[in-house]
């Protein structure tokens, strides 16, 4: 089994984790402008359970360190199964209703708004299970991210002051789906963390690797999703006449929604590697600086905020120094 023992390399993967989640909102803009929602979410689940067990059964298994998934789930303990397979499902709601929220509001609105909160909620509860870094730092660290949620929502209203009421009601109904969204996934880096061996190269019986960790957590993601997907499109996000079924769209809408998922379980299996090195409360809060990325995804390349008045573009910017301070904090806090 790969793993790492240098702190460096943990925070290193930590950004590449940043990388990765930062991105795959890009699959998502892409594929929902000329195909449904439903549609790029189901590639994107596929995708992350793809890339999980191929992770798993190669870096996973391969190697004399650690044990290979087959023996690590025949070792397990039932309740960390569990445990997996339910921070699969808690994600699944959290991320549905996220993308429903970058759909309405745009990626540059929905995610500072909905991972902004996951995070404030993720760095509680993680401190909480495992106080390691500086409690001080990670309050102020936390309280940056949440002013930048703040200059998030002013930007976006100041954007509608000249936009029409349709779009904007639509708007701020995404921002309140997002928060919902983030409510929900804060909850779910903690239930897979607690499953997991705290020393890699000699696992504690009944905890799971990473790898296993991530395969399992990836199969409670898909078997949940039909419910999930049935629940968003009855109530949250409903189908339009006339639209694309899932068979009916090509193949390229299908290779890029399969592709954000690959993103995204990447940046997965290198955030469960890294956080045994760097700390669950810092790694989950450092990883979280996708939402910048996805920002910059949002405002250049997909020019959302194009035309908006100048006042706008500022908060933008507030938003955008104030969560990267708090991000800095975030990692200096490791003690």
């Amino acid at each position: 089994m790969f793993i790492i023992k240098q702190p460096a390399l943990a925070f290193g993967l930590c950004l590449l984790t940043m990388l990765c989640w930062g991105s795959w909102t890009n699959a998502q803009k892409s594929v929902t402008q000329s195909a449904p929602l439903y549609v790029f979410y189901r590639d994107y689940v596929y995708g992350i359970l793809l890339v999980s067990l191929a992770l798993a059964f190669t870096l996973g298994s391969f190697g004399d360190q650690g044990r290979s998934v087959i023996n690590d789930i025949q070792q397990a303990e039932l309740k960390n199964i569990l445990l997996a397979l339910a921070a699969g499902i808690v994600f699944n709601l959290g991320n549905m209703l996220l993308t429903v929220g970058i759909s309405m509001a745009g990626i540059s609105i929905a995610m500072p708004v909905g991972t902004g909160l996951s995070l404030a909620i993720g760095l509680v509860i993680n401190y909480l299970a495992e106080p390691k870094g500086s409690v001080a730092m990670l309050a102020i660290g936390g309280g940056a991210i949440l002013g930048a949620m703040g200059f998030s929502a002013l930007a976006y209203q100041t954007k509608q002051d000249n936009a029409d009421t349709d779009e904007g009601s639509a708007g701020n109904k995404g921002i309140w789906i997002a928060l919902g969204g983030g409510l929900v996934t804060g909850f779910f880096f903690r239930l897979i963390s607690s499953t997991l061996a705290k020393d890699l190269s000699q696992p504690e019986i009944g905890f799971l690797t990473p790898y296993t960790g991530g395969a399992l957590f990836a199969v409670g993601l898909v078997v949940s999703n039909p419910l999930i997907e049935y629940l968003v499109r009855r109530f949250a996000f409903p189908d339009q006449d006339g639209q694309l079924s899932y068979q009916q769209t090509g193949p390229r809408e299908h290779f890029i929604g399969l592709s954000g998922g690959l993103l995204w379980g990447i940046g997965m299996i290198a955030l469960l590697i890294g956080s045994k090195q760097a700390g669950d409360a810092v790694s989950y809060g450092l990883s979280q600086g996708a939402t910048i990325i996805s920002v910059f995804w949002g405002i250049f390349y997909w020019k959302e905020f194009e035309g908006a008045p100048p006042k706008a573009s500022r908060y933008l910017w507030l938003m955008g120094v104030t969560y990267l301070a708090g991000l800095v904090l975030i990692s200096l806090a490791r003690s």
